[in-house]
């Protein structure tokens, strides 16, 4: 599914002077996208679904005393709403969903499996991640092209389905995407975390809420980003941040504490994927006969390795990689010790 529009000139009223900041915002014309080949947001073990499949084949579950949750296209249509509201145009909504949980109505309850049609089959997705983008409004950073984009999340296995109506958990974010490998760069002011709402009317005004307190305009959060590919590590740092991660895993809480150490949140297979990602990813890799790499490099190579995150964790993991890079570029510069453990 397209996720930016395949041609045409946008504009916007939140367009970065570029006066303002360092670089310039790119307004796209004539962009082009291969479907074919383009990057997904997360990977793990999710499908691609549009709106329309959501609304017309999904049934949406209910609490124990049938009292109806919020629809999965309900909660991605309070979002958007609430986008275009402040932001404005978006772009079509990529949806990713995993879990799939198989029924039948109750006029089929005893037919065999291979007997049921396509009318007495059910279906629902127990978690749900999408994400869109501002139609006009991006950035180059770096020499990647990034996008202004809006999301959320939604897992059903988070709500008490087995009791009567409840409040029901959503999570809601803002920030910036690379567009070459849609790596999502997820700081703490554009996450709400889990959002507690009852009705949809709740949804959008915790969306409203989280969209007007990220202002596009204000340039700390890009200028960081920036300033991540002016700081470089060298081989053996990275060697002894990858060993220490290893290490992270395997401490008590207690000596955590005593060391005074952050909270990190990746695991084994994400730090392989790192690793790996440190030969061979074709956008992030080290250069050839260089023994440096960028933080900037080092972040995308985290975030690419934590789309294989079940949706349920990943927008956490994915700050969690973000709050380590630029706690590396600060013990780098000398602006805090926080993570000098990971590079000592």
């Amino acid at each position: 599914m397209e996720i930016v529009p395949t041609s045409g000139t946008v504009t916007s009223p939140l367009v970065i002077p570029a006066d303002d900041v360092e670089g310039t915002v790119v307004l796209e014309e004539e962009t082009t996208i291969d479907p074919d080949n383009h990057p997904n947001f997360i990977e793990s073990n999710t499908s691609a679904i549009t709106l329309g499949e959501l609304s017309e084949k999904c049934i949406v579950p209910t609490f124990a005393d049938n009292t109806l949750t919020i629809a999965n296209q309900s909660f991605i249509e309070s979002v958007m709403e609430a986008g275009k509201t402040v932001f404005g145009e978006l772009t079509p909504v990529e949806i990713r969903v995993s879990h799939q949980v198989n029924g039948r109505i109750p006029t089929a309850l005893y037919k065999k499996a291979s007997e049921l049609t396509d009318e007495e089959k059910t279906v629902y997705y127990q978690r749900l991640a999408f994400v869109c983008h501002v139609a006009a409004l991006s950035r180059s950073v770096n020499g990647q092209l990034v996008h202004l984009c809006i999301g959320g999340v939604r897992a059903y296995n988070e709500d008490k389905l087995y009791g009567r109506q409840s409040p029901m958990k959503f999570k809601i974010f803002c920030g910036w995407q690379v567009r070459v490998c849609s790596n999502l760069m997820l700081t703490c002011d554009g996450f709400t975390g889990n959002l507690e709402c009852m009705t949809t009317s709740d949804i959008k005004e915790k969306a409203l809420e989280l969209f007007n307190g990220f202002d596009p305009k204000k340039d700390d959060n890009l200028r960081t980003l920036e300033a991540l590919g002016n700081t470089s590590i060298s081989e053996e740092q990275f060697c002894k941040a990858v060993g220490r991660l290893r290490l992270y895993q395997a401490l008590p809480t207690n000596t955590k504490t005593e060391l005074g150490l952050p909270n990190v949140t990746l695991g084994d297979q994400a730090v392989n994927a790192v690793v790996r990602g440190y030969v061979d990813n074709p956008n992030f890799k080290k250069e050839d006969g260089s023994d440096t790499i960028t933080l900037w490099q080092l972040l995308q190579l985290f975030n690419e390795a934590v789309k294989q995150t079940y949706i349920d964790r990943w927008l956490e993991r994915n700050q969690n990689c973000t709050d380590f890079v630029f706690g590396l570029e600060k013990t780098l510069t000398g602006e805090s010790q926080e993570y000098a453990w990971f590079l000592n």
